[in-house]
């Protein structure tokens, strides 16, 4: 009998200690994603995507149609408004030159956005090495990033835009016949540091800019939205800016516009042009608004676009 309790005893005396030994501690959630850059090689060009962060848009409200097709388009990709949207800006190392594709917003939008410096450095690089700086645009989410209570935030950089973009925004007329002065301050805000420290060089319509980044001018967001072509080797990258928001939406119908556009019947056709030469063309597209990392490849479909992010790589 005392030989078949042993056992039983002991599993008894095991299971005791147990219950009396204190238990581990739940591991702590981390509650912060992975630092927001990408990277990859245009053959002999460094890209590294930087997100600025994302906010929160109510875009069943600002794209120009019915709302209930917007939330279809929406559920389709299992998302919903208001819409968690992606910030995105582009740092290029050419080998000579380290040049920036807009500034992120700084402390524009609020609290979401504003962490493109952490997101650079994170990254390897400091604001200090960046040589220029192209804006696509004067909106606050692309260029409020250039300051931060009014100091040079890339105190090296020179800040580069076109004429058109510049002459509006910084036009005293154009602020003061305008229903809403906000976008006015914000852009003088961005662009009068630099402008006094001799660090902002407009320039005119489609041109090189340094050797294998290219101005292309894509007016109807704002009077002087310019993407910039970006090519090395074989590769090309068509740094599009604000042409597409809403990915889920404005992919398969490309006429939808959102309210954000200064130019609406300018806005599409900008837009078609640039997606149909990147589907024939097959080369890359970054977006601003598309989700981060923002680089893809387009192929036409029925009316409108597939959108193929780009293969994860670790740089081979």
């Amino acid at each position: 009998m005392t030989n078949r309790l042993t056992p039983i005893l002991l599993a008894t005396a095991v299971a005791a200690a147990v219950l009396a030994s204190p238990a581990w501690a739940a591991a702590p959630m981390a509650k912060t994603p992975a630092p927001g850059w990408s990277r990859i090689m245009l053959g002999q060009f460094e890209v590294t995507p930087l997100s600025d962060g994302t906010v929160d848009l109510p875009v069943d409200k600002l794209l120009a149609q019915d709302p209930k097709k917007t939330a279809a388009a929406l559920a389709k990709a299992h998302l919903e408004a208001p819409l968690e949207t992606s910030a995105n800006a582009y740092l290029i190392n050419t080998g000579s030159k380290l040049i920036m594709i807009d500034s992120g917003a700084g402390s524009f939008f609020g609290p979401t956005l504003g962490r493109l410096v952490a997101n650079m450095k994170a990254a390897g690089y400091q604001p200090g090495q960046v040589d220029e700086i192209y804006i696509t645009h004067f909106h606050g989410d692309h260029a409020g990033g250039l300051v931060d209570d009014g100091r040079l935030v890339f105190p090296n950089a020179t800040v580069r835009a076109n004429k058109k973009e510049s002459d509006y925004w910084l036009s005293e007329e154009n602020m003061d016949k305008a229903k809403s002065k906000d976008g006015f301050k914000a852009a003088r805000a961005a662009i009068t540091p630099y402008i006094k420290a001799g660090k902002f060089k407009a320039f005119d319509g489609d041109v090189e800019l340094v050797p294998g980044i290219r101005a292309q001018a894509a007016l109807g967001h704002t009077p002087g939205h310019t993407t910039y072509v970006v090519e090395s080797g074989k590769r090309k990258l068509h740094l599009i800016g604000d042409l597409i928001h809403v990915a889920a939406v404005q992919m398969d119908n490309p006429a939808v516009t959102i309210e954000f556009d200064s130019d609406q019947q300018a806005a599409v056709p900008a837009r078609k042009k640039a997606f149909d030469a990147a589907a024939k063309g097959g080369y890359l597209i970054g977006g601003a608004h598309l989700q981060f990392p923002g680089l893809g490849h387009l192929a036409t479909e029925g009316k409108g676009y597939r959108f193929i992010p780009v293969n994860y790589t670790q740089m081979r």
